[in-house]
């Protein structure tokens, strides 16, 4: 017996396409009842938007052998058999090694990475045509254990205006989870190492406003209950979920990009695949307008290189970075303290 299967038409830039999708009634999200092919739905439904925030940047794909309650694996180059219209861009890593990394150019795109069981898109912070060389400037707002979204919200509020006094203009979203995410359109003139350096000038200064509020601190052993400044989410190849993407949370809530009009009253159990079709079809996309006027992390830059000079220098990289010039050791504070210390 054939195996189940429907197929979308998926409106395109070159006319609509057919988008073949397997197991369609497959359920992807089980306490919300939601399968394959709403989830495929979703992104024809919103895909100009989706394709605006996300296309034309390398992309890695987090994809479920089954519902996202079972194993995930991602995938970074197109597997074999992608469909024509599936591109590839060739991406440095932080190893130095090169490879081709995924690059969605067109709604169809999208939901033929549906097909492939794909739920959570993360895109590069830089553009395909120049992926060493980030246009967006990112920063996650991470509630820490005995916070939660709420917390996060003022924190997003004041760093709007640290990057406003830096020459930038802040664009916001939901995680699609429990934080914000906060981005600032930038000309894509520095490197991610710079960019990381920016990210951290802010958010010190940041903390400097709040200290009781937010953190800076790498360590979770240091960061109490307070919103953490995520500034490893800068690093090269580092990524956070793409705008509209979905999540691999219970009622498949998405990364949805709000105004900053509405985020003091906002919930992000609002925005899910059900529903931010219908809310972009109202609305419209508060993001639409994000690369018109790009700025500068050059106050930024300045910001960081003032902190250097006061001792605030480098801070850690991710494990599976190689060592960095002037990064401290890659050891939890609790375990670096000398024996007597610890004694004492």
């Amino acid at each position: 017996m054939a195996s189940e299967s429907t197929t979308l038409t998926v409106p395109g830039p070159e006319g609509p396409r057919e988008v073949r999708i397997s197991s369609p009634s497959r359920v992807l999200w089980p306490e919300a009842g939601l399968t394959k092919l709403d989830l495929a739905n979703y992104l024809a439904a919103v895909g100009e938007a989706f394709v605006a925030a996300n296309g034309n940047r390398p992309v890695s794909l987090q994809r479920y052998s089954g519902n996202i309650e079972g194993d995930m694996f991602f995938s970074k180059n197109p597997p074999k058999g992608a469909p024509d219209y599936i591109r590839s861009v060739m991406v440095t890593y932080p190893s130095a090694r090169s490879h081709p990394q995924l690059v969605i150019d067109e709604p169809a795109a999208a939901v033929w990475a549906a097909q492939m069981n794909t739920v959570v898109f993360h895109p590069w912070a830089s553009r395909a045509d120049d992926p060493d060389n980030p246009d967006q400037l990112r920063i996650d707002l991470d509630p820490q254990p005995g916070t939660d979204f709420a917390d996060a919200i003022p924190a997003a509020q004041e760093l709007r205006k640290v990057l406003d006094e830096a020459g930038l203009t802040a664009f916001i979203k939901t995680s699609g989870n429990r934080g914000l995410h906060v981005y600032a359109p930038i000309h894509p003139q520095h490197e991610f190492l710079d960019v990381r350096h920016a990210v951290i000038a802010a958010g010190r200064e940041l903390e400097r406003r709040m200290p009781d509020k937010v953190t800076t601190a790498w360590w979770k052993e240091e960061r109490g209950t307070r919103i953490f400044v995520d500034f490893n989410q800068a690093n090269r190849d580092r990524t956070i979920a793409g705008a509209y993407s979905p999540r691999a949370v219970p009622q498949a809530q998405v990364s949805c990009p709000l105004t900053w009009d509405e985020l003091e009253n906002a919930d992000p159990a609002r925005y899910t695949i059900k529903t931010v079709p219908q809310r972009l079809q109202e609305m419209g996309d508060p993001w639409a307008a994000m690369h018109r006027k790009p700025g500068d992390i050059d106050v930024l830059l300045q910001w960081w290189e003032k902190d250097v000079e006061n001792g605030q220098g480098e801070m850690p990289f991710p494990p599976e970075f190689p060592k960095m010039p002037g990064e401290p050791m890659r050891v939890q504070p609790s375990r670096a303290r000398k024996p007597e210390e610890q004694s004492g």
